[in-house]
């Protein structure tokens, strides 16, 4: 993959304490609704997979597309990622937090800003080494399984998954 040499413009680093009303699952609120018929609502979603690894990638696609959802776009950079966000409208995406170019934080706040829910891929499995305003986003440790992977759906999208 080709990795833009700009430097992210988002910082990494901000007080402790979470602020108000950044709950994922109430971010999810919209996708709360009745299952398709048959189908159920996963496969009407569409998800940002922002991460590095293109077999990491390809496998929560694949997982991804096992749970039921159909639209699913893979960046493997920061500005890949911010060019999907100002072009398309994502129900919810999946961050890997260390890239080769730099952490996601920052761009999961921009994320938090335009109410679109999001977790963590990663093989950090202690969430206290994130930035304090957002230990609460929800983590899904590498490896991971397709059984890890709907249980995180889950918590991020309890109606949908």
């Amino acid at each position: 993959m080709v990795y833009s040499e700009l430097v992210a413009e988002f910082t990494d680093s901000v007080p402790c304490g979470a602020p108000e009303g950044n709950d994922v699952g109430e971010k999810a609120g919209a996708l709360r609704q009745a299952p398709d018929e048959g189908h159920g609502i996963m496969n009407a979603l569409r998800v940002l997979v922002l991460e590095d690894s293109l077999i990491i990638a390809m496998e929560a696609e694949d997982i991804l597309r096992l749970a039921g959802v159909d639209s699913i776009d893979i960046v493997g950079s920061l500005d890949q990622a911010r060019a999907a966000i100002a072009a398309e409208k994502y129900d919810f995406a999946l961050l890997d937090v260390n890239l080769g170019e730099g952490m996601s934080f920052g761009f999961a706040r921009h994320l938090l800003d335009a109410g679109i829910p999001f977790g963590f891929v990663s093989g950090y499995s202690d969430i206290r080494d994130f930035p304090c305003d957002l230990q609460h986003i929800p983590l899904l440790v590498k490896p991971f399984d397709e059984k890890a992977m709907r249980e995180f759906l889950q918590r991020l999208l309890p109606a949908a998954a």
